[in-house]
């Protein structure tokens, strides 16, 4: 009884974006400045870290060797090369990734341990690792590596890599920010990620039919546009976004996919109740994303305005903590928890979940 009581109490939630409290969880902080060595604490730990690791490591190979890399700068090289070059028979090539590998986890585990100095992140049982590094063999070996380290140093904290693809587990997230109340008798959502490079779009299911379960959430269908090789105006990216998320619509309906009338968004930065960014959207394209005068969920609503014959909500909140929030049916045993991607930057979020299942 007092179970059942204390779950509807953690989904009689306020609808707001940027939301801190949400139907799983209370989201204690994210994008936090917290400062390092190189500025704020996410400059020492991201992909440009590791491929300058990358790029210093092969001046010391000997003057009259070939570089294994071809000369092509480490920023430029794909995740598939760097997999290649840890498997291949260049042992010298295989050296500098694996340095590359040991430089950036023992930074990555300083980072985290200046994290879990802090009041909010103090007694953190877990740390769910996403972003696209998370992806690619050397950020598995990353990891790992980081994992040890913490543990040599007496830190009782788990590493968990992110369960989905990290292009989908920012779509999945999406599924969290919605009390169950709106969810139920639907069987999926439309959810978009937003980025400095792509955008996103997706549909996400959860059910089918009158069966709700979140645990099994996943991404039947998604479209991704790489906004980076076009460089549309602000304008532009929400008339495409718009077209994309119309394609979706259309396809749920084909399949007939019991499409709920909502849209959850994710995207850098931070995201005030009324949906506006007021700190971190600098990358977004074609514009000020900050500006007083744009509002995201206001602009696709316009665009949107009815999904199956109903209003359109929207709901939107940083995409770091919706990567996070893919994570929670690995992280139902724990009381508070962490999330950190591995990007352009560091995204970070931390969590408090409202019902802990017994372990």
């Amino acid at each position: 009884m007092e179970k059942a009581k204390s779950e509807k109490q953690a989904r009689a939630v306020p609808l707001a974006h940027g939301a801190a409290e949400l139907p799983a969880v209370i989201i204690d902080e994210y994008s936090s400045k917290l400062r390092g060595k190189n500025g704020f604490l996410g400059d020492d730990a991201n992909k440009t870290t590791f491929s300058l690791k990358v790029d210093e490591l092969r001046k010391l190979l000997p003057a009259h060797g070939k570089d294994p890399l071809n000369k092509t700068p480490a920023k430029d090289i794909s995740r598939k090369k760097i997999n290649a070059l840890l498997r291949g028979d260049d042992v010298e090539a295989a050296a500098v990734i694996m340095g590359a590998i040991e430089g950036f986890a023992q930074d990555f585990a300083g980072v985290i341990e200046k994290f879990l100095k802090t009041r909010i992140w103090s007694k953190t049982e877990k740390i769910v690792i996403g972003g696209g590094f998370r992806q690619g063999r050397a950020g598995e070996l990353a990891i790992a590596r980081t994992q040890l380290l913490l543990t040599a140093a007496d830190l009782d904290v788990k590493l968990l890599p992110i369960a989905h693809h990290p292009d989908e587990a920012g779509l999945i997230g999406a599924v969290h920010l919605m009390p169950d109340w709106m969810l139920n008798g639907h069987e999926a959502i439309l959810a978009v990620d937003i980025g400095g490079t792509n955008v996103r779009a997706g549909i996400v299911e959860f059910g089918k039919g009158k069966s709700l379960n979140l645990d099994e959430t996943h991404v039947v269908e998604s479209i991704l546009w790489r906004h980076a090789d076009d460089e549309p105006s602000r304008t532009a990216t929400i008339s495409r976004l718009a077209s994309m998320l119309d394609e979706l619509i259309g396809k749920a309906k084909s399949a007939r996919l019991g499409l709920a009338p909502l849209i959850g968004i994710g995207c850098p930065g931070v995201v005030e109740a009324d949906g506006s960014i007021v700190r971190g959207g600098q990358n977004l394209p074609g514009g000020n994303w900050e500006s007083d005068h744009f509002n995201l969920p206001f602009e696709l609503k316009k665009a949107i305005p009815h999904i199956g014959g109903h209003d359109t909500f929207i709901m939107m909140h940083n995409d770091a903590v919706l990567q996070g929030l893919s994570q929670l049916p690995q992280v139902k045993d724990v009381s508070r928890w962490a999330v950190l991607t591995i990007g352009t930057g560091l995204g970070n979020a931390h969590f408090t979940n409202r019902v802990v299942k017994e372990k």
